[in-house]
């Protein structure tokens, strides 16, 4: 059985690994072709080692990462440093890591903020099973402009 990762912080003020969670149950073959594990880490600096961890240890063949860097332009500076950890995770694990950031400042208002948090891991989750089980999904959209979070920004005309 393939098994998917979703590692999510304390730090987010949504529950993104929920959504990403009830995301993946909705997919086929869920607990038949594939089973979810998660993990909670404190803060999206922790993200990297938690997803190789899961990789290397769960035998997860993609994680999904889910954090919130906050305002601050240390935080700004600290999510450009995890986002480089889970690079160099998927390099030293061949294997993918889907980072899902969302930013605190994204948006002033909480309930367009919490839409966000919601839109971006559902369909960071629902991305993670096309690449394992539908990637003919992730062909028919591309350069279609599609978008995690808010909508979709559209193709470009030629």
């Amino acid at each position: 059985m393939i098994t998917i990762g979703v590692v999510d912080t304390m730090f987010a003020r949504y529950d993104m690994g929920g959504a990403a969670l009830d995301e993946l149950s909705q997919c086929e073959g869920y607990n038949r072709s594939f089973r979810v594990i998660r993990r909670t880490v404190p803060g999206f600096k922790d993200l990297a080692v938690a997803a190789k961890i899961m990789i290397e240890q769960d035998h997860c063949s993609i994680v999904v990462a889910c954090g919130m860097p906050g305002s601050a332009d240390v935080d700004k500076v600290c999510a450009h440093e995890a986002s480089q950890g889970i690079m160099m995770a998927q390099l030293m694990t061949s294997t993918p890591i889907l980072e899902v950031f969302v930013h605190e400042d994204e948006a002033d208002d909480p309930d367009i903020l919490a839409s966000v948090f919601d839109n971006r891991s559902r369909k960071h989750a629902r991305n993670a099973y096309w690449m394992l089980f539908e990637p003919e999904q992730l062909v028919a959209r591309a350069g279609s402009g599609e978008r995690q979070g808010y909508g979709n920004a559209g193709p470009l005309s030629s």
